[in-house]
């Protein structure tokens, strides 16, 4: 009896199915304000009004971070939510990205699809917001997934476009963040180096190397005379170099216990397979370079960007797959039977239930909010895990659940502390906004949208920063021209917001200069939670 193509299939529906609907569950829900998403909306913005990265603005950052951002921006307008379906699509391909590796590796299509379920939950589900630290890694893995498919045609045309494309990934990577771009190149090459030494074609190799060369020169030929070299963080002065050998070491060999688990797991398995019958097998070396190499990066990127603490997460399912892949040959185990590829996804959705629970937490605080009572209605004390100590320490602090809207569109379906909201409010009812045209605004805050809300337009030039830490975004130099600025009273408003607890977030010195020269007309709570909350100050000339 012929089996249906769909029952043969279903493990590639099931896989694609998982990419597209967890990566859509963002478009039908309202979200809170997000800390620092300020720098994703402010640089998609200016890009998609025509401003280009280091001719008319300064980032530590390279531009291709907000270059998908700033598309939906031309397409769905420069609301906040529209961040949201950015990475909706951002999420998408990596899913994609990361199938398609596999694939390229011949990787069981039970084990594939369980891996897939461990990598749409453990590195896209939660990333609802684009974000630096994860888009140089979906550009990394696109790269990859180019790369492997170059390895794997037999079509010497199709191998020259899937290296070009190779290429131009990795310099999206390192053209979005330089410590995992550099990654990502290194870990192209010790992929395809070793293909090289194997099958003795030596081509793919140098295309790839061309490619990014070409491509990367193609990319920044333009602004290496305005200020690129300045502003992109090699590691040299002004810039404080991240990389710390000694860093790395203690953070592996102090933590790290995911990772050291992983590589315990794939040294037995390969010990127990036996390392010589091992790299008989190209396809089995490469799947090892690759999984060992993630997993590798992952201890590194943990301490070149540490913040958030989970930005290294992506190497769980490198690994999971490339373990499961082990065991299928050592075991009888079909890991392609349906019984057992449920059984396995169970599992990782136990496993990874912390992803999506507080999601699912957060609706129903609102519908069935928790009792925090200490005393009962009989009046007797009521110890338990909500009350055993007494606070919050900050007593001031607005719980999410009571956040409320802004009727601001590009605030749409984004909630905000009432304070907050009511803050901007006042700002848009100021009589300098409603009257004055050709508005001059200094935006130290992290209220970016309201560029597009007010409107008023950003300064522009080389010397001109996008982000205002004072050590990472901008420097001396520029917080020295601010000061000049403000003294100068060049500006009709300045919003500044004051984060005593971060260093320097927004410069403190040009807080002090604003003090002595402008009128400070009110503040407001930031929408911030936690041990980083601050105020926004608003200011006029005097």
């Amino acid at each position: 009896m012929r089996v249906p193509n769909w029952r043969k299939n279903y493990l590639s529906y099931l896989e694609i199915s998982l990419i597209v609907l967890l990566a859509a569950v963002p478009l039908f829900v309202t979200f809170p304000y997000r800390v620092n998403i300020f720098l994703s909306w402010e640089g998609a913005y200016r890009i998609s009004e025509g401003e280009l990265p280091f001719r008319d603005f300064g980032t530590p950052l390279g531009g291709m971070y907000w270059v998908i951002p700033a598309f939906f921006f031309k397409i769905f307008g420069p609301q906040m939510i529209t961040l949201v379906k950015a990475q909706v699509f951002i999420n998408i391909l990596s899913g994609l990205a990361f199938r398609s590796i596999l694939k390229s590796l011949g990787v069981q299509p039970g084990i594939r699809a369980v891996s897939v379920l461990v990598y749409v939950l453990s590195f896209s589900f939660f990333n609802f917001w684009p974000w630096y630290n994860h888009t140089v890694i979906v550009y990394e893995f696109l790269a990859l997934a180019c790369l492997l498919r170059a390895i794997r045609t037999e079509n010497r045309k199709a191998m020259f476009a899937w290296m070009a494309g190779a290429g131009l990934f990795t310099v999206c990577s390192f053209l979005t963040k330089q410590d995992a771009g550099g990654m990502c190149l290194g870990l192209g090459l010790l992929l395809l180096g070793y293909n090289a030494l194997n099958t003795k074609k030596w081509i793919p190799l140098f295309t790839y190397i061309i490619s990014f060369v070409v491509i990367l020169l193609l990319f920044i030929g333009p602004f290496l005379s305005q200020g690129f070299g300045y502003w992109f963080n090699h590691g040299q002065a002004p810039h404080t170099a991240r990389i710390s050998f000694g860093e790395i070491i203690a953070e592996f060999l102090g933590s790290s216990q995911w990772i050291k688990f992983y590589l315990f797991l794939i040294l037995v398995l390969v010990f127990i397979k036996g390392l010589p019958a091992l790299l008989k097998q190209r396809n089995e070396v490469l799947f090892l370079l690759l999984a060992v190499g993630v997993i590798g990066e992952a201890a590194i990127f943990q301490v070149t960007s540490y913040t958030p603490p989970d930005n290294n997460i992506f190497f769980h399912s490198f690994a999971i797959a490339y373990i499961l892949h082990l065991l299928s040959g050592l075991t009888s185990i079909d890991f392609n039977r349906p019984r057992l590829v449920l059984v396995t996804s169970i599992g990782v959705l136990l496993w990874w239930s912390n992803v999506y629970w507080k999601y699912i937490q957060r609706v129903t605080d609102r519908a069935f909010p928790v009792s925090k009572e200490v005393v009962s209605s009989t009046g007797e004390n009521v110890v338990n895990r909500k009350t055993y100590i007494l606070g919050p320490v900050d007593s001031t602090e607005i719980p999410v659940n009571n956040w409320v809207f802004s009727s601001l569109p590009v605030f749409k379906n984004i909630y905000m502390p009432k304070e907050t909201v009511d803050g901007i409010n006042r700002i848009m009812s100021l009589d300098v906004i409603k009257n004055k045209k050709d508005l001059s605004v200094l935006n130290m805050s992290e209220l970016t949208p309201l560029a597009a809300a007010i409107p008023y337009q950003y300064e522009k030039g080389t010397d001109m920063p996008l982000w205002y830490h004072l050590g990472v975004g901008m420097f001396n130099k520029q917080a020295e021209m601010f000061e000049k600025k403000i003294s100068d009273k060049q500006y009709d408003l300045v919003l500044f917001e004051y984060l005593p607890r971060l260093n320097n977030f927004y410069p403190f010195r040009v807080r002090d200069t604003l003090m002595n020269h402008y009128n400070k007309i009110d503040s407001f709570e930031a929408p911030r939670r936690g041990d980083t909350r601050g105020t926004i100050e608003v200011y006029q000339r005097r």
